[in-house]
């Protein structure tokens, strides 16, 4: 384990992987991914299934957590860049941490968030399905509703590498 950490830390100071690409454990075989639903600001219910076609992003998040607030501006920028093409980005954070849709939705604007489909998850149920207790922490789930990897940490989002290496994980995966 720490010979593996040595090598990706080497690999990112000499420029070889990005630090996303680091980030990134991409699964040998893929899973089905949860079909938990989660709830837009409306109330209504949403699960995987109902993006099936989409490569999808679904980034647990928590308005306590520094690195979620300042990924914002960036993650905006990254879904205004790949609308349209087959990609979705779902905000998920924790029912519990909101009084109100309107206070989530307040906080996500005051970050540059706004914009961002984003869910709640009732009782921590599809967090708790996935094994996430940290955050950000973004799963990787392809066009067939199967999960294919996470990303433990911030990611710059609107960085170019980042945006071509999605678009190469949906295409291969």
């Amino acid at each position: 384990m720490m010979k593996k950490f040595l090598i990706i830390v080497c690999l990112v100071v000499w420029g070889l992987v990005s630090e996303a690409q680091a980030k990134v454990n991409i699964f040998a075989y893929s899973r089905p991914a949860p079909e938990t639903k989660v709830y837009d600001s409306l109330g209504k219910s949403v699960g995987f299934a109902d993006y099936r076609g989409d490569f999808i992003i679904a980034v647990f998040w928590s308005k306590t957590c520094i690195p979620c607030l300042r990924e914002m501006p960036d993650l905006k920028s990254f879904v205004q860049k790949t609308e349209g093409n087959g990609i979705k980005v779902m905000l998920i954070s924790s029912e519990k941490e909101w009084i109100s849709a309107n206070e989530q939705e307040e906080l996500l604007k005051k970050h540059g968030g706004d914009g961002i489909a984003h869910f709640v998850d009732r009782k921590s149920a599809l967090a708790n399905e996935f094994g996430i207790f940290s955050s950000p922490h973004s799963v990787l789930i392809n066009v067939d509703g199967m999960e294919i990897g996470r990303i433990r940490g911030a990611v710059d989002w609107d960085d170019e590498e980042v945006i071509e290496y999605i678009y190469k994980l949906r295409a291969t995966h």
